[in-house]
């Protein structure tokens, strides 16, 4: 019997319409475009009308990934979904996408590795599918961070403008006091489906590593919300923004330009690749110069890397599906392309997952 691979069958995104510039945040952040890119490279970034969740984006990516795939949601035989910003405490997004893409009652799973949520997914679809537990697997991730974002309704009004401003200096202070967070996050989806294929040709998920480590959990984490505290929240958390994430950037980013690039070429090396075989890195896109910095470690040229992170900012879950499609579409992987994909997230969770197309 042939071994069974989770052969990649088609990719979907959904970003909002939105778009919010830099000059625009500075009207209500103490920032700027050049202190936003010169730390960041982000240049703008998508924010959901209000009453959008991250199930909504996530269906919109679903069903442009299954029409690129030329499958109708019935053929699926599994979900698995990667938030960190799921509509309710509970149920996860699962499922919501099952009911919103009008599907027959299937296996729902969510799983959260906030940033490396999306590698974690390749890694579970490709157990489901070799197992035989599942046939065709839909993988999401999406996320709307502005669900978090701790502004006020005037904030929101001058940011929609619906108000010309200038807002209140109590509000400003209040905002700038987060901007090393609020400047990098924006909304967006990204879905790829697989297939079970029993062809000989290489072609699937090859291989993944994926790492979990709690000693830097306070690296990236969210004070309050949780089970950690009783009652799960009140009101003097969300008053001191404690419902806010905290990120110490600089150990984020030593970290992230030292575990990914080790971690890529570990799993290439793993499958007898080398760099040189490679046709395209996806990195998260939580930072450009992160991510020029690992494309540096590794010696990749420009061509074999895509980073989407100047148009969307850290999208977390979505951010691995979006660039991937993304780079398809401007030919930078083709059918038949060593694609690799390479993360870290809070928790603290990184790896690789290696893809021939």
């Amino acid at each position: 019997m042939k071994p069974v691979r989770a052969r990649f069958a088609g990719s979907g995104i959904a970003v909002p319409t939105r778009v919010i510039d830099n000059p625009t945040l500075a009207r209500v952040i103490e920032t700027d475009d050049a202190w936003v890119r010169e730390r960041s490279g982000v240049v703008e970034r998508r924010y959901v009308e209000a009453g959008v969740a991250s199930s909504d984006l996530g269906a919109e990516a679903a069903r442009a990934a299954l029409a690129d795939a030329g499958m109708a949601s019935d053929e699926i035989d599994y979900i698995v979904c990667a938030t960190m910003t799921p509509d309710h405490f509970f149920p996860g997004c699962g499922t919501l996408l099952q009911q919103k893409l009008g599907m027959r009652p299937v296996p729902a799973l969510d799983i959260r590795q906030q940033c490396a949520g999306f590698a974690y997914g390749l890694q579970m679809v490709d157990a489901l599918i070799r197992s035989g537990i599942a046939r065709n697997v839909l993988l999401v991730g999406t996320d709307v961070h502005t669900s978090l974002m701790p502004y006020s309704e005037r904030t929101w009004a001058i940011l929609e403008g619906r108000d010309p401003g200038p807002l209140p200096a109590e509000d400003y202070a209040w905002n700038s006091r987060f901007r090393h967070l609020l400047v990098l996050f924006g909304d967006g989806a990204g879905a790829m489906v697989f297939r079970a294929s029993e062809a000989d040709d290489g072609r699937g998920i090859l291989g993944s590593r994926l790492y979990g480590d709690g000693n830097h959990r306070e690296i990236l984490t969210v004070p309050g919300l949780g089970s950690a505290r009783r009652p799960f929240v009140t009101a003097e958390q969300i008053a001191a923004g404690e419902t806010v994430p905290v990120m110490d950037g600089r150990k984020v980013f030593k970290l992230a330009v030292t575990l990914m690039p080790q971690v890529a070429s570990e799993l290439l090396a793993e499958h007898g690749f080398t760099l040189a075989d490679l046709d395209l890195l996806v990195m998260h896109q939580a930072n450009l110069r992160i991510n020029e910095a690992a494309q540096k470690a590794l010696g990749l040229p420009d061509a074999k890397v895509h980073n989407n992170i100047q148009k969307y900012g850290n999208t977390t879950s979505a951010t691995l599906p979006l660039c991937f499609h993304e780079a398809r579409l401007a030919g930078k992987a083709p059918e038949g392309a060593l694609v690799e994909f390479a993360a870290l997230g809070a928790g603290l969770h990184w790896g690789a997952v290696l893809l021939r197309l």
